[in-house]
Formats: structure tokens, C-alpha cells, sequence
């Protein structure tokens, strides 16, 4: 079973509502059940995303979006080129 994915924006923001409760002295477990995540998830989070804002953890997606679809274009690119070698060598 799939949960529901948290856009970065959304994981920012939650991150900075467990220091403020921690700020109104609640404990980490209290703040982290208040937000809705387990605990695992917060720190995954925090360590992913801790010190970034919003538009920091927004332009972090859209690059890595980028440099998943620049490292697709690369890999067709140098399939093409083997194929185009073999070929050009009468290996076919």
C-alpha cells in the first residue's frame, strides 16, 4: 500500500511546525504526531530538507527532474552510438 507523496513545499513547512512546537516545549514524538508523520519520516525529512525553505526544497525537485531527464537523453544518445559503431564495422 502506497501513502501519499508530500510535495517538498509541504515537507518544509511541516519541518519548521515541529521546531515551533518544539519551541512551546513539546517533545519530538508529540510534534512529529501532530504533524501526521511517524517519527522514521521526520528525520528521513530533516536530513533531506533540514535548513532548506521552501523555494530552496522547490528548485531542488525541478533540477533533479532535469538531471533524471538529461541522464535518459545521454543514455539514448550513447545507445545510438554503439548501434551506429556496429553497424559501421559490418558486426550486423
Amino acid at each position: 500500500m502506497t501513502g501519499k507523496r508530500e510535495k517538498a513545499e509541504d515537507i518544509v513547512m511541516k519541518l519548521r511546525q515541529v521546531e515551533v512546537l518544539q519551541g512551546q516545549g513539546k517533545s519530538v514524538s508529540d510534534a512529529v504526531r501532530h504533524i501526521g508523520v511517524t517519527i522514521q519520516t521526520y528525520y528521513r525529512w530533516r536530513r533531506e530538507y533540514g535548513g532548506m525553505n521552501r523555494d530552496q526544497a522547490k528548485r531542488l525537485k525541478e533540477l533533479e527532474a532535469e538531471n533524471t531527464r538529461l541522464r535518459r537523453a545521454v543514455s539514448d544518445l550513447t545507445l545510438d552510438k554503439l548501434i551506429l559503431t556496429e553497424a559501421a564495422r559490418g558486426n550486423f
